[in-house]
């Protein structure tokens, strides 16, 4: 588990994984610059870190458990040197927290090696895991996404491209890769585009593939677009060569990428997520009218929405909540009462702007309500005389497949309780959740998986337990 996990009481859809690749024609610092490409996407997943380096197509791959700045030394980073590398931070969906299941993942294979990392779950993994281990495969961690590693050394019979195109074809879910092979740096991107990969460039003329552009921002590249759903990029001395490796029409990026996954300041699929988040919390103001002093955001993705609420309802924006942002990897038993004191550790209120004051919060999401619920009892404590929860988002009442780690549907709140029980339940004054109708709005469209929502999902998933 990492901090915000233990310490917000897994009251949030935990954090997806992030990948990150760069391709230079000639070996300088791809390791080194992967490194920083990591630390701008560690939000995306704090258990562990891995950078594949390849040689002109020698590959050496070095990873560990923890935070990216406490798996890579200078002397380690110096050591992995190359043209090409790709990179990998992890928080599980599947598979336990431990080293051997850490990415990116490598193996030799009769056309060289070849190492991948990828963010996402697959659907199908278990029946394709069941046919490789019947046709004589061995596997080294339990993760899905040695599936597909296994899968294109299989059906490679001379050309890798081909290989990892058959291999896309075939898994399904969502699904961003980076992969090494040959001389080649490889980025996919599942047909329904759930998982988010894009494409930049550098000054040098380096090409790089990242979960999101601010990663490449942070390398000092530019972002040149998003890879399309269903599309494979292949990136070696020629430049890109783009392949359509599915014909699926049907686009449907994760709507939470923009409600909550992703930094503020990255653009995915041409949408700005700092705008879409504060024009959420536009909409917010305009559903339900209320009658409050101040509105404050609960740090840090529930803050833009915040300041959006405040621009159109007309009530002041302030900072309520001072989040402790030095706190380490401690791990806190999930007793309610250590759940409280870990939530007040890491969330403190600021009495001088809650006191004797009716309180709008808004939050980027209610999920199961147990934060929800400590925050507001802070607040009162610190003297507010109203508290009004807000949620940025629809009220999530279905479990996800596609590599976001909810909980069982029993556990979400809005599966088991109306609006108004939920209300009751987190001792809020007033509660409205965004709409349905108004978060496309903040999406600027409708072509969104929206499964946690309404359990409409774009590809089939496996019965809810």
């Amino acid at each position: 588990m990492n901090c915000t996990e233990i310490l917000m009481a897994k009251d949030k859809m935990e954090e997806e994984c992030g990948v990150f690749g760069i391709y230079s024609k000639e070996v300088n610092e791809v390791a080194q610059i992967t490194y920083y490409g990591l630390y701008a996407l560690q939000h995306r997943g704090q258990e562990s870190a891995g950078i594949s380096v390849s040689n002109f197509g020698e590959i050496v791959t070095y990873k560990g458990m923890g935070l990216t700045a406490d798996v890579f030394t200078p002397e380690t980073l110096n050591n992995l040197v190359g043209n090409a590398a790709i990179g990998h931070v992890r928080y599980s969906t599947t598979g336990a927290s431990k080293l051997e299941n850490a990415q990116p993942l490598e193996s030799r294979y009769k056309l060289g090696q070849i190492a991948v990392a990828h963010n996402g779950n697959l659907t199908n993994a278990k029946i394709i895991r069941e046919l490789l281990e019947d046709a004589g495969s061995t596997f080294n961690t339990s993760i899905d996404s040695e599936v597909i590693i296994k899968m294109i050394a299989r059906k490679a019979n001379g050309n890798v491209e081909d290989a990892i195109r058959s291999t896309v074809g075939a898994i399904k879910g969502a699904y961003a890769l980076v992969i090494l092979a040959g001389n080649k740096l490889v980025g996919v991107r599942d047909p329904y585009g759930i998982r988010p990969l894009c494409l930049g460039i550098n000054e040098n003329g380096d090409y790089i593939l990242a979960s999101e552009s601010c990663a490449i921002d942070a390398v000092g590249g530019t972002l040149i677009r998003d890879v399309l759903p269903g599309e494979m990029v292949i990136i070696d001395e020629n430049g890109v060569k783009s392949v359509k490796y599915s014909e699926n029409n049907k686009k449907a990026p994760c709507s939470f990428e923009h409600i909550y996954f992703a930094r503020p300041d990255s653009v995915i699929d041409g949408l700005n997520v700092y705008e879409s988040r504060v024009e959420a919390g536009r909409l917010l103001a305009k559903q339900m009218k209320v009658e409050a002093d101040v509105v404050i955001g609960v740090p840090d993705s529930g803050i833009p929405a915040a300041i959006g609420f405040a621009e159109a309802s007309g009530i002041p924006y302030a900072i309520g909540l001072v989040k402790n942002k030095y706190i380490g990897r401690t791990f806190i038993k999930p007793t309610q009462a250590l759940r409280e004191q870990a939530v007040m550790v890491k969330l403190n209120p600021l009495k001088v702007n809650l006191e004797g004051k009716r309180v709008v919060i808004i939050d980027d999401s209610l999920v199961r309500g147990t934060t929800s619920k400590i925050l507001i009892e802070i607040i009162r404590r610190a003297g507010a005389k109203e508290v009004h929860f807000r949620s940025a988002s629809p009220a999530v009442k279905h479990s996800c497949y596609f590599g976001i780690d909810t909980a069982h549907r029993e556990e979400l709140i809005a599966a088991r309780l109306s609006v108004e029980e939920i209300r009751k339940e987190i001792n809020a004054d007033t509660l409205d959740y965004l709409s349905m109708e108004n978060m496309l709005k903040s999406l600027k469209g409708c072509d969104y998986c929206v499964g946690c929502f309404n359990g409409e999902y774009p590809v089939d998933t496996p019965t809810e337990e």
